[in-house]
């Protein structure tokens, strides 16, 4: 606890203390026993006000809420130990734009206040088939099914990066340690942003785009090949890549970055709906307006009963390649639209490499 509560709270319970005696006190028959009652109730009181002052203090999470690193493209979930894991993107100082992201980190939390960095679970030297110029870690997903989790990732197989996409996997039977890649998804087009949604008949569906590009279909059991074929996901507007895939009361949801480039305000998230895991789709809106970063990516999430929007800022450092993750809470209205997200900033944010312990 910090000194200066700890102090001004020492004096709000004294003189609470003081002004609860003296006030009940007066005129008292039995001075003796009125004063012992007296200050029972009182320090009952001061107990209360500093539980309060402290549940005050810490009962909300203060944006961004990864510090010790830049981090980006928030892939959330709620595991069966019943923490929330996040999976984000690594945007490596300086930068170079995105091309030196490497060494994914985990974080987790069971409280939506503190993060904990669970630690590095893979770099590029760790992909077999990865260019050898390393990088090019770009945002990640992860999926779990049948005791496996599996950690999906985009990286690039040569030197010319951008026709050399390849959506890698690696296994664990661990949440934030343990993985080992496996190889990547064959047959897929030369795109990023993998997202992998199992519905709840146990069936995994994959999606990746970018350039405006957005493309889903089925995985089969090994959640490691495609079932069938891809297909482009009809009805989105303004798609420009980011996909994130969530349910909520029997309806899909597709959420995205569009290409908002306008007075130097950019990416925004919008989203649309089907009764259908590949649409067609139904646009429905913009959920969370342009930040100070040139790129949004973010992630759609109910924990403990409250649904929350995860993405990313530039507040810790200014550049738009040097991001930060967040998160605030997500609300539903009466029809299944989704309400603008109200985004909050903590003004004293700095960068912190023992923020996260």
């Amino acid at each position: 606890m910090n000194v200066n509560f700890k102090k001004g709270m020492n004096m709000q319970i004294t003189g609470l203390l003081q002004a609860h005696i003296a006030k009940t006190d007066i005129d008292s028959k039995d001075r003796t026993y009125n004063r012992i009652n007296n200050i029972k109730r009182a320090a009952g009181l001061a107990i209360l006000l500093l539980i309060g002052g402290v549940t005050t203090r810490l009962s909300a999470q203060k944006n961004p809420i990864v510090r010790n690193i830049y981090s980006a493209d928030p892939s959330a979930h709620v595991w069966k130990d019943g923490r929330l894991y996040l999976y984000p993107s690594h945007d490596v100082a300086p930068p170079r734009g995105c091309d030196l992201m490497d060494k994914y980190h985990v974080y987790s939390t069971d409280d939506m206040i503190h993060f904990r960095d669970e630690g590095q679970i893979l770099e590029s030297s760790e992909v077999p088939w990865g260019r050898k110029e390393g990088g090019f870690m770009w945002a990640p997903d992860c999926a779990y099914k049948n005791g496996t989790y599996y950690f999906y990732f985009p990286h690039p197989s040569g030197s010319n990066w951008n026709t050399t996409w390849k959506i890698g996997v690696a296994t664990s039977k661990y949440p934030a340690k343990g993985f080992k890649v496996q190889g990547y998804i064959h047959g897929l087009e030369s795109m990023i942003d993998p997202d992998v949604f199992v519905d709840d008949d146990g069936q995994a569906y994959l999606y990746y785009g970018g350039g405006g590009k957005c493309m889903g279909g089925k995985l089969k059991d090994n959640m490691m090949e495609v079932d069938g074929q891809m297909q482009p996901m009809e009805g989105l507007e303004d798609f420009h890549e980011a996909t994130w895939v969530h349910k909520y009361k029997g309806l899909y949801y597709l959420s995205y970055s569009d290409n908002h480039d306008l007075a130097g305000h950019h990416n925004r998230m919008r989203y649309a709906v089907s009764k259908s895991p590949l649409g067609p789709w139904t646009y429905k809106g913009i959920y969370i307006n342009s930040t100070d970063s040139y790129t949004d990516h973010g992630s759609i999430v109910q924990f403990k009963g409250q649904w929350y929007a995860f993405y990313h800022t530039s507040v810790l450092s200014g550049n738009d390649w040097l991001r930060s993750v967040c998160v605030d809470k997500l609300y539903y209205n009466p029809d299944g639209t989704i309400k603008p997200v109200v985004l909050t900033q903590d003004k004293d944010a700095a960068f912190d490499p023992g923020y996260n312990k």
